[in-house]
């Protein structure tokens, strides 16, 4: 049953499987004439999908990656079992058989296929561990879906609970993207939701960054080794900038005799694609260290060890299929961009409960769109309340505009009516009644 489950999800397409599972887990006892409760896990299921692609691609990924990994594993045993059973079935057909020959034969069968059950287990353990995430992330996106049947309140209390929770591994996710490990592990703990994140698999990720910070590459190497196949599959270069950097150091200790031993063996391998980019690096060999022609000196920069770090970064994120921006960073800009106005960089006209008119969000909204409305809806700033036929908008000599609710709030006793947002005083105005066409 196991074997057949993880063919279910090594599919290509497998998350869409996993989305499709819950998705039919969820509406598998709705009642077809509850419309409100089709319609709102409808957007739920909406929601999670536009917010939760990470959550289970992942876990589906390194799935994926520990299947193919055993089912070589268990391949290559089989392969050593079959091998020896034929030498058994080879002395069995001498003339005479040898009772020895076949006594030793029989004892290397038996030892192969203890290895081959041990290997087995291992690689199962392995897979279960996985499948065992997925079903924790699964049970925690199934807590955002409504019952079928009353305790609406209830639901809503744990909805938000959920949402909080979701909150939480989106800020840690960032965090982590960031390059701040420690407090993304500290929130984690504290929220209790490390089961829930990918926190392995960035702080895997930060050791080969340190590594290459430290100027080595040892680490992304066997990083490179161990995702070989899918690295390949993405068409992605970093092991060839890896062995170029090595080539480059080499040249900067004045090894060159050494360095044209590590292109000899390393270079062939990507003649095909990377032809003109070998020939700019074999160069350097004609040339100091500390040379001064441009076109060579940048292989010679430091910084190129900063690149390689990013370049694994977006590789790595190329390898879970993970987007460049943290859900988190796109969803605050999608928040700030629907309520942004030109307005909000306007300074009179700033309002204290708009998100986007405050300074640090202010200046991250800066470079987004403004909002779209199809239809546009006035509020009066004084009350908060639209402006309509029950609070027609009545406009102050300076212009100003408010709702007609809001005249008691600035009028004093004597009738002097105080401009809330210039502060001007007029003494019983004439205030006049405006039409929006």
């Amino acid at each position: 049953m196991f074997w057949y489950i993880t063919e279910y999800f090594r599919g290509s397409d497998g998350i869409f499987y996993i989305a499709i599972a819950i998705a039919s887990q969820l509406q598998a006892n709705i009642n077809p004439f509850n419309k409100e409760i089709c319609e709102t896990r409808t957007r739920k299921m909406s929601e999670i999908k536009a917010l939760e692609h990470a959550t289970l691609k992942v876990p589906y990924e390194i799935l994926n990656k520990r299947f193919r990994s055993a089912q070589k594993i268990i391949d290559r045993e089989v392969d050593q079992v079959m091998n020896v059973s034929r030498q058994v079935d080879k002395a069995l057909d001498a003339d005479p058989p040898v009772l020895a020959d076949v006594t030793k034969l029989m004892g290397n069968v038996a030892q192969k296929l203890q290895v081959l059950k041990r290997k087995a287990e291992e690689s199962i353990n392995d897979e279960l561990s996985v499948t065992q995430i997925c079903k924790r992330k699964l049970e925690h996106l199934k807590g955002i879906m409504p019952p079928n049947t009353g305790t609406g309140e209830l639901w809503q209390g744990s909805v938000d609970q959920w949402k909080r929770i979701r909150l939480d591994r989106l800020v840690i996710e960032h965090l982590l993207r960031m390059g701040y490990y420690e407090t993304a592990e500290e929130l984690a703990a504290r929220s209790d939701v490390r089961h829930l994140t990918n926190l392995d698999i960035f702080q895997n990720s930060r050791e080969v960054e340190d590594d290459l910070a430290n100027h080595s590459t040892t680490k992304c190497v066997l990083w490179c080794i161990d995702n070989k196949s899918k690295l390949r599959k993405i068409n992605s270069t970093i092991d060839f900038s890896l062995r170029v950097q090595e080539f480059i150091e080499l040249v900067r200790h004045n090894q060159r005799f050494e360095a044209v031993k590590h292109s000899r063996r390393y270079f062939p391998a990507y003649e095909k694609t990377q032809l003109n980019e070998i020939c700019h690096v074999m160069s350097l060999l004609a040339y100091p260290a500390d040379t001064e022609m441009e076109h060579y000196k940048k292989y010679m920069d430091p910084q190129r060890w900063q690149k390689l770090v990013l370049d694994f970064r977006h590789e790595n994120y190329r390898l879970f299929q993970l987007s460049s921006t943290s859900v988190f960073s796109a969803a605050v800009q999608a928040g700030l961009s629907a309520l942004k106005t030109p307005h909000c960089y306007t300074q009179t006209c700033r309002n204290l409960n708009c998100p986007v008119c405050q300074d640090d969000l202010n200046r991250i909204a800066l470079k987004l769109p403004y909002s779209h409305c199809v239809q546009s809806r006035l509020i009066c700033r004084v009350t908060g309340l639209p402006l309509n036929e029950h609070n027609q908008p009545m406009m102050l000599p300076n212009g100003q505009i408010f709702g007609q609710m809001a005249l008691t709030d600035i009028t004093k006793d004597d009738g002097t009516v105080t401009c809330p947002v210039t502060n001007t005083k007029f003494s019983n105005p004439k205030i006049e009644k405006v039409f929006v066409m």
